[in-house]
C-alpha cells in the first residue's frame, strides 16, 4: 500500500478552515471547531496539518486536568513546565504572542465538561489571538454549546461527513497498489464508509491480488470479498 496522505473533501475543508483563520484581521475571533463521527480521519488530518503548519498539537485524554493541559501546552512550545499553574499559563501566552502559531486541540470531548479547562483555552486565545481549533466527535458541538462564551467565538465550523464515491475513488487510487474498476469502487463505498475500514479493505484486496496474480479488482472479485 502506498504511503500517501489523501486529500479528501473533508481534508480540503479542514485546510480551508485554517486558511480562513489565518486570513482574519487581528480584531476578529480566530477559534474554530472540527467535528464528526469516528473513523473519518479527523485526528490523522489534524496531525498532518499540525506538521504542515508547524502548529501546536495537543491530544486530550480522559484523565487530563487543567494543570496537565497547560503542562502539555508548554512542552509543545518547547519550554520547560513550571511548578505553578499561573507560570505555565503566562509562559504559553508569552510564547504564542511571539510565535502566533496555530493551536490544534484534538479529542476535545474529554474536556467538554471541564469548565475550567475550557475557559483556560478561551483565555489563551483571547490573550494571544492565535488561531485555535478544537477537534472532536459527533456530538461535541452540542456539548460545547453549553459554554456560550466559548461557542460564540467559533468563527469557523467544519463537520466531517461520510465519504462520497469520489472520496473513496481518490483514496483507492492514491493508496492501492492494485487497480480497481469503477464498479468495485462503488461496492466498496456501499460496504465501508470509514477511513480505517476502507484502508483495511484495500489491504485485503492487495493480499488477494498478490496471491491470485490479479492485476485489477473487478466487480466480481469485490462482490466475493465484500458481500
Amino acid at each position: 500500500m502506498n504511503k500517501i496522505f489523501v486529500k479528501t473533501k473533508n481534508v480540503k475543508n479542514f485546510i480551508g478552515l485554517i486558511e480562513n483563520l489565518l486570513a482574519k484581521p487581528a480584531n476578529l475571533q480566530k477559534m474554530a471547531l472540527v467535528y464528526g463521527e469516528p473513523g473519518l480521519g479527523k485526528s490523522q488530518t489534524a496531525l498532518w496539518l499540525a506538521c504542515q503548519y508547524d502548529s501546536v498539537y495537543i491530544r486530550c485524554t480522559n484523565l487530563m486536568t487543567g494543570r496537565w493541559l497547560l503542562e502539555e501546552f508548554v512542552k509543545e512550545l518547547e519550554e520547560v513546565p513550571r511548578y505553578l499553574t499561573s507560570d505555565n499559563f503566562n509562559l504559553c501566552v508569552k510564547s504564542l504572542k511571539s510565535s502566533q502559531k496555530v493551536v490544534i486541540i484534538d479529542e476535545i470531548d474529554y474536556l467538554a465538561n471541564d469548565k475550567k479547562s475550557i475557559e483556560t483555552l478561551r483565555d489563551i486565545h483571547d490573550e494571544t489571538n492565535c488561531p485555535m481549533i478544537f477537534v472532536g466527535m459527533g456530538l461535541v458541538n452540542k456539548k460545547l454549546e453549553r459554554h456560550r462564551h466559548l461557542y460564540d467565538r467559533f468563527s469557523e465550523i467544519v463537520k466531517f461527513e461520510t465519504f462520497s464515491v469520489a472520496d473513496v475513488k481518490e483514496i483507492v487510487e492514491k493508496l492501492s497498489e492494485v487497480e480497481f474498476s469503477a464498479e468495485a469502487i462503488e461496492l466498496l463505498h456501499k460496504k465501508h464508509n470509514r477511513f480505517r475500514q476502507i484502508v483495511q479493505a484495500i489491504n485485503q484486496f492487495e493480499i488477494i491480488a498478490k496471491e491470485n496474480y490479479f492485476t485489477k479488482i473487478t466487480e466480481e472479485i469485490a462482490k466475493e470479498v465484500l458481500c
